[in-house]
């Protein structure tokens, strides 16, 4: 049997002096009408007590989708400012990041890495110039699987240097006799970042390859 007054006296207020806000029901307010529509009940038709359990658990239900919710709005936000946190200690280091575009820097070096499942044979990386011209092909033989680094000392086939600037690369293995192609990656500097807005990642300005996710990023150097 439910204990009425347990319910309206002065231990239910006191637990809980939070009102709410306009326009909303809580918790309190929530009981309040529960003893109400108990006291005011047809004495010849009572509540069944199954619809009076159901609107507890009801209760309960909303009770906890609130907390669940309050919950995760605070691990989404700590989320968030921890990525804030790591993108800005970026700035000034190299990253790893996929990309058929890497940045020939004004010394002459284009550094970048594949990343091979298995051992495969005759793997090489083609260089081109954004007009799809063939400048360079660097031959690194047979190789096991793992992080192979590449680098191009910004020459073509006749030895001329070329100029800085953006450069396709394509890179391609001989795998149980089958010619496969491999995506590459490129190591760039972290000049800046923009914090994300609207729950969206961070995102880093590399040096020469524009904006990418901080979630792009593969390894830090």
């Amino acid at each position: 049997m439910i204990n009425l007054n347990a319910l309206t006296g002065s231990g239910v207020t006191q637990q809980s002096e939070q009102k709410s806000a306009p326009g909303e029901i809580g918790q309190e307010d929530f009981l309040r009408l529960m003893v109400a529509q108990l006291r005011n009940q047809d004495p010849f038709s009572p509540m069944d007590s199954g619809e009076f359990l159901s609107q507890i658990a009801q209760l309960t239900t909303a009770t906890g989708i609130q907390g669940l919710q309050q919950s995760f709005e605070q691990f989404t936000a700590n989320i968030r400012a921890d990525q804030a946190l790591q993108a800005a200690s970026l700035i000034g280091r190299t990253v790893v990041v996929e990309s058929e575009v890497g940045y020939l820097t004004s010394d002459g070096s284009l550094t970048g890495m594949l990343q091979l499942p298995v051992r495969a044979g005759d793997v090489k990386v083609a260089i081109y110039a954004m007009n799809g011209e063939l400048v360079q092909e660097i031959a690194l033989g047979q190789l096991e699987p793992g992080e192979i680094d590449f680098e191009w000392d910004g020459k073509n086939a006749q030895g001329k240097a070329m100029p800085p600037g953006n450069y396709y690369m394509v890179a391609s293995a001989v795998i149980d006799g089958q010619a496969w192609s491999v995506p590459t990656y490129v190591t760039a500097e972290v000049q800046s970042v923009a914090l994300g807005k609207g729950g969206n990642a961070p995102r880093l300005s590399l040096a020469g390859l524009g904006e990418v996710d901080l979630t792009a990023v593969s390894k830090v150097r």
